[in-house]
């Protein structure tokens, strides 16, 4: 009999545990924000001036000036999808493979372990696609055919190999769960953890990366290559998870030994209705996720005609309140149970989701404070279910695999989640190919005609451009406000649609997902299961919340100032070049160090700049700004300079004026 030995046997561990995946999602929610459209610039070059950051010039198009097509418009879609697909149909056997490994090392670390530097490398061929080399353009503004054909194969080759060893990562990671967990409070904790970590990813793809790239005047290629270093962290379960020969086996505790085969395994997880009912209710709501998450720079770029600093604003009002928005989730959930909380979180997106319409120049005619008043708006509201989009598909299978294990003393816990995977995989490709053919639609607002645009006039095989090909077909201009990109508009649309279709199917949820419901619904598949230890066990997770209440606290003061921390040190750089009198003994890096962590020196440091810089440049040059007083108020309300992004948006929209 083996030993039981505890992995998360401390917080510190449990915090560092839930951030093992940020590295490998930071990549793939960097790759499904920008990729596609870097490759196929379609409804960016919507935009009427669009930013040269969206546009991906991988190194044999270095000196490009960005909007070329990459792949073949027609083919790339389908085969990106199958890709896609192909990245869920293998959840299934890799779980299997995670679920029955039996090593001197583990169950769970030898697949990480064997897939991680092939994970890496592929991420990085993706984005080198080497067309451009073997059939060199006449002009650095052209693209041949066969260089299309070439990148088109290349990168669907390199994103099979990265889904798939990026899924086996993942699978073994998340498979851990039930086994590293000691409890239902111990999983909501590392739940909570997670969840908020991934908040603070999608913040800093979303919201710090278009800064970043702004700022820095790098190609989006070059920071998902140097970032790929980040992925080091999914090498965090190797020196965590106890298990293995080393430990005595511990993964075996309590086990049964017999095979459980595969179709077993499935035949149990789908046969789940408890879980049955959550799965419908995830793809629904994945659906218009995903489709969201991969337009969100295009719908801000081209649909709102937004800048980089424009739209690091309105992602930092969305991702920012999230962990103290899981905080209320969690609350709320004590009181009317998971199912109406979560309810509540898809109809607030859906409502959020239209904002990206309502602010569009279609719609405001490009009245700049009315799309900020209206874009800010609508991500506040969207900030109350995203943190639950995080948790929720780690904490539910997490818990039915866990509860199942203690009463039929079987482990196949990676199989609940490689069936969540395998199904939203497959909805997600569905929806990443929806957006790839509507995103080339396009319509004249004058004579209401709508078309198909591709880039290629009349079947020629020459790229044109979208915009020429568009004015040809359609007439009107971008420019002038009759040309606008149709699916920039249809895409808040649908994700608004499925958030309320899965509202909808949701009733057919339980109102929680406690232990005891989990074990009455397996007793239902089981009469003979015994599950009275489950029904006398006392619920831990009410007196254990404070807990996760203070690490939400410390969450949010990251989530809300990772960027800003970052951004503020960019300001002072700046501002070093101008006048060095304007900071702190004239070093940048004083001033930074000073303002971010010493409250209320940033009141001084403002006063400062707005002295030497913003107020006699702005007189030089007739040139009206937001004012000290404004920046002032907001020092004093959020000390922490950082963390204010409101104050930093304006200090920064009063130094792009007097430097233009």
């Amino acid at each position: 009999m083996s030993t039981k030995v505890r992995s998360l046997d401390k917080k510190w561990k449990e915090i560092v545990f839930a951030m093992s995946g940020l590295g490998p999602n930071l990549m793939m929610i960097l790759m499904g924000a920008y990729f596609t459209d870097a490759i196929d610039p379609t409804m960016l070059m919507a935009s009427t001036n669009p930013d040269k950051y969206l546009m991906m010039h991988s190194g044999f198009l270095s000196n490009s000036l960005g909007g070329l097509c990459y792949i073949l418009p027609l083919i790339f879609p389908v085969l990106w999808a199958i890709s896609k697909a192909f990245d869920g149909i293998i959840d299934i056997p890799f779980a299997k493979i995670t679920d029955s490994l039996n090593t001197k090392w583990g169950r769970r670390r030898p697949p990480i372990l064997i897939c991680f530097i092939p994970m890496v490398l592929s991420f990085i061929m993706c984005w080198l696609p080497i067309g451009g080399y073997i059939f060199p353009a006449e002009a650095l503004n052209e693209i041949t055919e066969a260089a299309q054909t070439f990148n088109t194969i290349w990168i669907t080759v390199f994103a099979l190999i990265f889904f798939s060893t990026y899924t086996m990562c993942l699978i073994a990671f998340y498979g851990s769960l039930s086994q590293v967990c000691e409890d239902e409070s111990q999983r909501i904790r590392v739940s909570s953890y997670k969840a908020v970590v991934d908040t603070i990813v999608y913040a800093l793809v979303y919201a710090l990366v278009p800064v970043i790239l702004g700022a820095t005047q790098q190609n989006i290629d070059k920071v998902a290559i140097f970032g790929s270093v980040l992925m080091c962290t999914m090498l965090i379960p190797l020196f965590i998870i106890k298990e293995g020969e080393k430990y005595g086996y511990p993964e075996k505790d309590g086990l049964k030994e017999e095979h459980v085969s595969i179709l077993q395994s499935l035949k149990v997880t789908f046969g789940n209705r408890v879980f049955m009912s959550w799965l419908v209710v995830n793809c629904t709501a994945f659906f218009g996720l995903q489709m969201f998450l991969v337009s969100m720079n295009a719908i801000i770029t081209g649909g709102m005609n937004f800048g980089a600093l424009d739209m690091a604003i309105i992602e930092t009002c969305a991702f920012g309140p999230v962990p103290m928005m899981l905080y209320l989730f969690n609350k709320v959930k004590r009181k009317k149970g998971l199912r109406f909380t979560y309810q509540t979180c898809l109809i607030a997106f859906a409502i959020a989701i239209l904002s990206f319409d309502l602010a569009s120049v279609f719609v405001t005619g490009g009245n700049k404070p009315v799309q900020f008043v209206i874009a800010i708006v609508g991500a506040l509201i969207g900030s109350w279910g995203i943190g639950a989009f995080f948790m929720m598909p780690l904490l539910i299978p997490a818990q039915v695999s866990s509860i199942e294990e203690k009463l039929t003393k079987t482990n196949h816990s990676a199989m609940y989640f490689a069936a969540q995977a395998v199904t939203t995989s497959v909805i997600g490709a569905l929806a990443s190919a929806l957006y790839e053919v509507i995103k080339h639609l396009y319509f004249n607002k004058e004579t209401g005609a709508a078309d198909y645009i591709d880039g290629y006039l009349d079947g020629t095989e020459a790229w044109i451009g979208i915009e020429q090909d568009a004015m040809m077909v359609l007439g009107g201009s971008l420019k002038d406000g009759t040309l606008f990109s149709l699916g920039a508009l249809l895409v808040p649309i649908v994700v608004s649609i499925m958030c309320i279709v899965g509202f909808l199917f949701a009733f057919k949820m339980p109102k929680d997902f406690s232990p005891k419901i989990v074990a009455r619904e397996l007793k239902k598949h089981n009469p003979e299961l015994d599950i009275s230890s489950v029904e006398n066990e006392v619920d831990e997770v009410v007196a254990k919340e404070k807990e996760v209440t203070l690490m939400n606290v410390i969450y949010w003061v990251l989530s809300g100032g990772i960027f800003g921390f970052i951004w503020s040190a960019f300001q002072y750089n700046n501002i070093k070049s101008i006048d060095k009198k304007a900071l702190i003994g004239g070093s940048a890096i004083l001033t930074w160090i000073l303002s971010a962590f010493v409250p209320f020196v940033s009141i001084y440091t403002t006063y400062r700049i707005y002295k030497n810089v913003i107020v006699p440049k702005a007189s030089e040059q007739g040139i009206k700004t937001t004012g000290m007083v404004a920046h002032i108020i907001c020092g004093i309300l959020l000390p922490i300079y950082p963390v204010n992004v409101v104050s930093l948006a304006l200090l920064q929209k009063d130094l792009n004026k007097v430097d233009a």
